[in-house]
């Protein structure tokens, strides 16, 4: 008869990823896992496999929580480009410089990983039609490039992180939407 696990997969993984998130991808082991869980490494072997097994494991697992978190703020904000923005706000909450810091650094496993970059592709997909359908006779592939606005006003506030990085990309964006949106297309 098998033995059952005193922590399920999905448990041990949201702990990997409180791990990498903390320490850097590099930090994330069977041993640094073993301690944080309380499993012994030789059974996390047995479940991942490998150290690379894990990571991605850890990291697939992340991108079902940003998918989901993604699809419920699409539910939840209303078809405005208000919407838009508070969609991307709610997406935003990286706490401070340092913690927007090491996700870069989990963003650079994502690249090095085909499965990886695959789930970043389909969540541009994702993002960039929940915006798009928040504007009205606005030109084609504007949820593309309000998801690029995005990003780089993440990238600019964590060069000079003054303020909270939310109240930072909603002034961004609204100043996009001003430029790029005609005021009629907005409402």
């Amino acid at each position: 008869m098998p033995r059952r696990k005193t922590l399920s997969d999905e448990e041990v993984l949201v702990v990997a990823s409180r791990l990498l998130h903390e320490r850097g991808p590099d930090a994330l082991t069977f041993e640094s896992l073993g301690r944080a869980c309380g499993l012994s490494p030789a059974t996390l072997v047995q479940r991942f496999k490998t150290k690379a097994a894990l990571k991605q494991a850890t990291l697939l697992h992340a991108w079902d929580g940003l998918d989901a978190k993604t699809a419920a703020l699409a539910a939840s904000t209303p078809k405005t480009p208000e919407g838009a923005i508070a969609l991307l706000v709610g997406l935003s909450d990286y706490g401070g410089i340092e913690t927007y810091a090491e996700g870069l650094l989990v963003l650079r496993e994502d690249l090095r990983d085909p499965a990886l970059r695959a789930r970043g592709a389909a969540w541009k997909a994702a993002l960039s039609a929940a915006l798009e359908e928040r504007f009205t006779g606005a030109p084609q592939g504007i949820g593309l490039l309000m998801a690029s606005q995005w990003q780089g006003s993440l990238l600019w506030w964590g060069f000079d992180p003054q303020g909270r990085v939310e109240d930072f990309v909603a002034a961004g964006l609204r100043g996009f939407v001003a430029a790029v949106i005609p005021a009629h297309v907005t409402s």
